[in-house]
């Protein structure tokens, strides 16, 4: 008799998953959640400016109150948590330094206009003690360290440009982003930038987002492409078009930080035109505002912590089931006098005559083309993606950049999620003049999105919950990729991006090496260290988190670890490999093997003296954290 294998025991069932309403997850029944009420009446004094850049709304008595609120707090007549609530509407967080703030300017979709780049000189100029202005990963400038008795003056100066901070921080709906290159770009289902701008104006100030159980951040992109990032988002609209109609497919649920998910699709398509995609947004706001379960630990009260409890399934269902309210027959969804409709190619001027050409060697000039420009759809334009070091810019050079948006894209320029800025309609025979003039401001690097782009938070050069100094950190493997003088393609494509703490503001889970800030104990001393993960991936319209090493290394033995795991690629890889298949194929064991010398505990010493302090200072380290504000 043949012999016989025991038949295979039964997969357990699915523990089901709870349902709203259940032990655990407790609803907000009842909960008031009214509208913006209408345009022009005291409830809703917002107007709306068909107006490049001029988005958001500003309202005067904004900053009237802000100065009242800030004087009462600086005269100790207002408790602190009290004030902070406040003052995070307004897009002003605090930091680590004490009796000084940062403000975060949105920029929808990251559209920027040359007044807005003068005004930003302005205000570093005049107020910021570090003489720069950041560009974030979520397409806004922050400005550091500014007193709180001068911010009120510069939100004022700020906003004659239309520039406004309102909501860039707190418990609401984020600065919208956006594929930069939404518009011109030749694969895009359709532009949605209209839309986005409809999305921000719709929510900036409304009653249910005003204090919601953690931040919503809502992407918008036209190509499946998805340079807009969708997966990592909280809400997430994609282009398309279904029997001719225009419309979003709809993601919810994404986020990175300690509890990184990929967004999922809620809905395939959700009409544009009608604004029903408006609505859909709101149900969706509405129920995660009344998830009471949530609220107790910010933490962990993103709506992806929804998401993930329930199941995508039955939040479709909770919001069905919202759409049927009777709130819904009382909004107006139209979204005629929210867009902003700017016609960018019909609003272009003759640019500057071309004032030079690239005579004789064109060498530098050519490998400035190939890494940094790109045709347009739109035949005879190109757009030119000016790499920003860190993310930084001096007051001379965002003037710079303004002026040259005047004399050679019509004014048109877009902040993009790798820190960088992407110039719009600039005409073939301006390039070598663009360049020449970004070379005089010092941003003509080549290579934007490629290894030598290297993308990094503040980290303890500002922030509150940083662990280590990422900038400094930045600097540093900046520094040694260059040294390595890289031109094999693949590798150059490579992406690095560090946090300074678990968080995850650099976005660090989806590059293809990065890092999050820790600390090592060494006897009774700390080590500033990062944890890496690695094969991360956000192109060609994939999200995928990287591989969390069990390595934890010393910060100042990263760049060597970075500069090994990009030797062994090269010398190992198969034919046409790019890194993230490389590691898959050997493992993150292999990974961890090459760098387990650099994690070797260092004894302090003399000449060990350095590892014991973090880049770019001179103190010897400690860990110095305090709370996240938006999360307190």
């Amino acid at each position: 008799m043949e012999p016989t294998s025991a038949p295979p025991k039964p997969k357990p069932a699915d523990k089901p998953k709870p349902k709203p309403g259940d032990k655990g997850i407790e609803q907000e029944e009842g909960k008031l959640q009214t509208g913006k009420g209408r345009l022009g009446t005291l409830t809703n004094p917002e107007t709306y400016e068909n107006v490049p850049g001029h988005v958001i709304p500003i309202i005067e008595n904004e900053f009237v109150d802000f100065e009242g609120e800030a004087n009462e707090f600086l005269d100790g007549n207002t408790p602190e948590d009290q004030f902070i609530g406040f003052r995070l509407k307004q897009g002003v967080y605090g930091q680590r330094q004490p009796g000084v703030q940062m403000v975060r300017v949105k920029l929808p979709f990251g559209g920027v206009t040359p007044e807005q780049m003068d005004a930003f000189a302005d205000a570093v100029e005049t107020y910021a003690p570090l003489n720069k202005g950041h560009i974030t990963t979520r397409q806004n400038i922050q400005i550091h360290h500014i007193p709180l008795n001068q911010m009120v003056h510069m939100l004022r100066d700020l906003a004659p440009s239309g520039l406004s901070s309102r909501e860039g921080c707190g418990n609401t709906v984020r600065n919208v982003t956006g594929d930069p290159w939404a518009g011109v770009a030749k694969d895009e289902i359709f532009d949605p930038t209209r839309y986005a701008g409809a999305y921000t104006r719709y929510f900036v100030r409304h009653p249910t987002t005003q204090l919601m159980p953690r931040k919503i951040k809502t992407s918008f992109t036209g190509s499946d492409a998805d340079r807009a990032m969708s997966g990592i988002h909280d809400i997430a609209m994609l282009s398309r078009i279904r029997d001719g109609v225009k419309g979003f497919e709809i993601r919810v649920g994404g986020g990175t930080s300690i509890m990184p998910r990929v967004a999922p699709t809620i809905y395939d398509f959700v009409e544009a035109d009608n604004g029903d995609f408006l609505k859909h947004a709101e149900a969706i706001l509405r129920v995660y505002d009344r998830q009471a379960w949530l609220r107790p630990n910010r933490a962990r009260a993103r709506i992806k912590v929804l998401v993930d409890k329930v199941g995508i399934d039955e939040v479709r269902r909770m919001v069905d089931d919202e759409l049927k309210g009777d709130w819904v027959n009382e909004r107006d969804f139209t979204i005629d006098h929210l867009v902003v409709d700017a016609d960018e190619e019909a609003s272009l001027t003759d640019p500057l005559p071309a004032t030079g050409s690239p005579n004789g060697d064109r060498t530098e000039f050519d490998r400035y083309l190939e890494a940094n420009v790109q045709p347009q759809r739109q035949d005879g334009f190109y757009t030119v993606e000016v790499k920003v070091v860190r993310g930084d810019l001096t007051p001379e050079q965002f003037r710079g950049l303004g002026q040259i948006m005047r004399d050679y894209t019509g004014g048109f320029a877009r902040m993009t999620v790798q820190q960088n800025i992407v110039l719009r309609w600039v005409r073939e025979e301006s390039l070598y003049d663009v360049w020449k003039r970004l070379g005089d401001l010092g941003l003509d690097d080549v290579g934007p999105r490629r290894i030598t782009d290297v993308v990094s938070c503040p980290g303890t050069d500002s922030c509150k919950m940083g662990i280590t100094s990422s900038m400094g950190l930045n600097q540093a493997i900046q520094e040694r990729v260059e040294s390595m003088n890289i031109t094999d393609p693949l590798t150059r494509e490579i992406h690095i991006k560090m946090s300074g703490c678990p968080n995850g503001c650099s976005q660090h889970h989806i590059a293809n090496i990065g890092f999050y800030g820790a600390s090592l104990k060494v006897g009774g001393k700390t080590i500033p260290a990062y944890v890496p993960h690695l094969a991360g991936k956000y192109t060609d319209g994939d999200t995928i988190y990287g591989t969390r090493l069990k390595s934890r290394l010393p910060a100042r033995r990263v760049p060597d670890a970075v500069e090994r795991w990009i030797r062994l690629y090269e010398s190992d890889r198969e034919e046409g490999e790019n890194f993230n298949e490389f590691v898959e194929r050997v493992g993150t064991a292999r990974m961890e093997e090459e760098v387990k010398e650099l994690t070797m505990p260092v004894e302090f010493s003399l000449d060990t003296m350095q590892m014991f302090i973090d880049w770019q200072r001179s103190d010897p380290y400690k860990v110095e954290r305090g709370e996240g504000e938006c999360a307190v």
